[in-house]
């Protein structure tokens, strides 16, 4: 029986993956065809030659193709001097609000040393008395008190800092800190305006906006020029979602930073099977027995403290680097140098499945049950080239590491799942965040929601939905399988609110990690084939496990079409879906001339080409309002271009707005307003 049902197993599980798969493509085919927006409409156009970084270049070739209109190029240049100084005035800016509120915030009276101790001054603000002028005028008179007031005016404490100049700024003193800043943010919006006005160095990236969604397709799913690595068109991401920093980036310094973080990966791995040996080891008495005598005495003498020592320690372990870990893959991930930051999450996600698949399963199948590890890895070598002993070792082992997946699993999803829903991570960071808030502009970014990043939870999820499918077909599965079923029911509701009423996810990859996910279902039944053939042969049945081979063939065989035949629907967008979407009628701004034939007629429109696309698209919008982009809205006016460029050079952001007369940065947010 363990045979039929490993085949009826993997046929359902290949039929629900190709059907929801099927059902995706539907959903997205059929909502991203009937879009217009400018996201849909534009192509990443890399390895541009030298002779066409140029925009009016760049519109003629593509537009000598005859796939369509042009509507805007953007050519990316060197703008990371523009980059640079932006970023130093926001630094300047914050600083100048600190000084305000410090300025705005803290006040005291100052006192004249030889007035009165009862002579106290008014508190600031307007004086509110019922003593007449003329009474105060004659108190005075009779007090004999001279016009010159015994108590110095209001006035409000003026903050400093200090500047260091001369040679290594070793010589420092003390300037007001508005006026300074002040200044300095001035001279930033001036270099600011100069820079935007140069003309920076081209680079071998544009983004080209088409006049239709079917043109931007056309582009990107054909090769566009013979030459490899020349004139490559992909999908764009969306305006906001594009990191302009690395735009300028050149390929090879694009290309050394991936083979670089590649090759840090692979030594952080070396450095994680080290880490996790003594971890799994602690899965095992005798283990530890054999490397500290005594502790192993004292486990055997309690019973209570070595169950605990062999069960909980290493899942706590394993579920603190679980969280930890996937922080240090997204910074590499970033550090890569990708255009979007989409493009970043994807390669999250890839990492950290890889952190948590190759150490939590791997490393822990091979070394969690090994008392002596020269000598499994002895008989590594031979077990791997034998199908028998490759199964048989896998079953063995996973069969003795049933009881830390269950408690893995379980503390995955009943320990950690409440902390999530709680938000502990954003609550417990709020104090410390609040104490060092001081403008408006911090307070403001205090309330801001958490970002749900996919790479943080999505590997994990993976990992134990390939647990349970591998432990299904074990002795005391149903441990596994309960634990699993707890897992998913509670992370359901977590997700659910968090991704609808707690969080923010702003980053979307147009269904792109549905396959990412579909590769690592096919891998994880790969491994469930090989554990039923071990748990074959653990029962001396080796001619039916034998039956087992034809099946992962199949699979693997499975997983290829489906890599060729659903992967391509899932990144394009067919051009019959957009031709259906985009449901062309001829909307004439004027009645045809009766001499005109019907045949003159139909050479006037080109459905590609969308001649009269802003108004052909007005009312395809006005249909289907109630299906718009989730990045933007068609009629918002995103466009590709460099926020540097077009940024507002916005003043001070403080409550008392007659304080920000005391610097020119209104006059610098009111131009900037009026050049956007």
């Amino acid at each position: 029986m363990y045979v039929v049902f490993a085949y009826l197993f993997s046929g359902i599980a290949l039929y629900l993956l190709i059907a929801e798969t099927r059902r995706i493509i539907e959903v997205r085919q059929e909502y991203l065809g009937s879009q217009t927006t400018v996201t849909d409409r534009t192509i990443r156009l890399s390895g541009i030659p030298a002779d066409l970084q140029d925009e009016e270049r760049i519109k003629e070739f593509i537009e000598s193709l005859d796939i369509g209109k042009v509507e805007s190029v953007m050519l990316c240049r060197v703008w990371k001097e523009l980059d640079v100084a932006m970023t130093e005035r926001k630094d300047i800016l914050r600083r100048l609000e600190e000084a305000y509120t410090i300025h705005m915030g803290f006040r005291r009276v100052e006192r004249n040393l030889e007035s009165l101790p009862v002579a106290q001054p008014p508190p600031p603000g307007p004086p509110v008395s019922s003593v007449t002028q003329e009474e105060q005028e004659e108190s005075a008179r009779l007090m004999g008190v001279s016009e010159q007031p015994h108590v110095a005016p209001y006035e409000p404490v003026r903050p400093k800092t200090t500047v260091r100049y001369g040679w290594l700024k070793l010589q420092s003193r003390q300037v007001d800190a508005i006026d300074y800043y002040g200044e300095r943010l001035r001279q930033a919006d001036d270099r600011i305006k100069d820079l935007r006005k140069q003309n920076f160095a081209p680079t071998p990236l544009a983004f080209v906006t088409m006049d239709s969604v079917a043109a931007c397709q056309m582009a990107i799913q054909a090769v566009l020029d013979p030459s490899p690595l020349q004139l490559i068109a992909n999908p764009s991401p969306a305006p906001s979602d594009v990191l302009w920093q690395n735009t300028y980036l050149s390929r090879r310094s694009r290309m050394t930073r991936s083979w670089s973080i590649t090759a840090l990966i692979v030594l952080l791995t070396i450095f994680w099977s080290a880490t996790f040996v003594p971890i799994a080891g602690l899965l095992n008495t005798k283990t530890i027995a054999r490397v500290f005598p005594q502790v192993g005495e004292f486990l055997d003498g309690h019973e209570y403290i070595g169950s605990l020592v062999n069960t909980q320690v290493p899942t706590l372990i394993t579920s603190l680097l679980t969280v930890l870990v996937p922080y240090l893959y997204y910074y590499l991930s970033y550090l890569q140098g990708m255009i979007s930051q989409g493009d970043i999450e994807l390669s999250a996600i890839s990492k950290n499945f890889f952190f948590t698949f190759f150490n939590f399963f791997v490393i822990f199948t091979v070394l969690g049950t090994a008392s002596k590890f020269y000598q499994l890895f002895e008989q590594f070598g031979d077990a791997i080239r034998d199908f028998r002993k490759v199964a048989y070792t896998l079953a063995v082992s996973l069969q003795k590491l049933l009881t830390f997946y269950v408690n893995f699993i379980i503390l995955q999803g009943v320990g950690l799942f409440p902390f999530r829903l709680l938000e502990v991570g954003s609550v417990s960071l709020y104090p410390i965040n609040r104490m060092g808030a001081k403008t408006p502009r911090d307070y403001a970014e205090l309330v801001q929601p958490p970002i749900f990043a996919y790479g943080f939870y999505l590997p994990t999820a993976m990992l134990i939905f390939i647990i349970c499918m591998v432990y299904s077909v074990l002795r005391s599965s149903w441990e596994v399988l309960l634990a699993g079923l707890v897992y998913f029911f509670l992370g359901h509701f977590v997700y659910k609110y968090q991704l609808l009423y707690a969080m923010d996810h702003q980053q979307q990859s147009t269904g792109r990690a549905w396959v990412m996910i579909c590769d690592r279902i096919f891998m994880g039944m790969i491994f469930f084939q090989l554990t039923t053939a071990g748990q074959l042969i653990l029962k001396q049945a080796v001619t039916r496990s034998v039956l087992m081979i034809p099946l992962i063939v199949a699979t693997i065989w499975v997983s290829i079409v489906y890599g060729r035949t659903y992967k391509p629907l899932m990144t394009f967008i067919a051009l019959r879906s957009v031709k259906r979407g985009e449901q062309y009628q001829d909307e004439p701004a004027s009645e045809p001339s009766e001499t005109a034939s019907s045949n003159e007629l139909a050479l006037e429109r080109n459905v590609w080409a969308e001649v009269d696309g802003p108004q052909l698209r007005y009312h395809r919008e006005t249909r289907r309002r109630e299906g718009l982009a989730v990045e933007e809205d068609p009629e918002g006016g995103l466009r590709f271009i460099n926020p540097s460029l077009v940024a507002p050079l916005h003043g001070v952001w403080i409550a008392d707005k007659s304080a920000r007369g005391e610097t020119t940065t209104n006059t610098t947010e009111e131009q900037s307003i009026g050049e956007v």
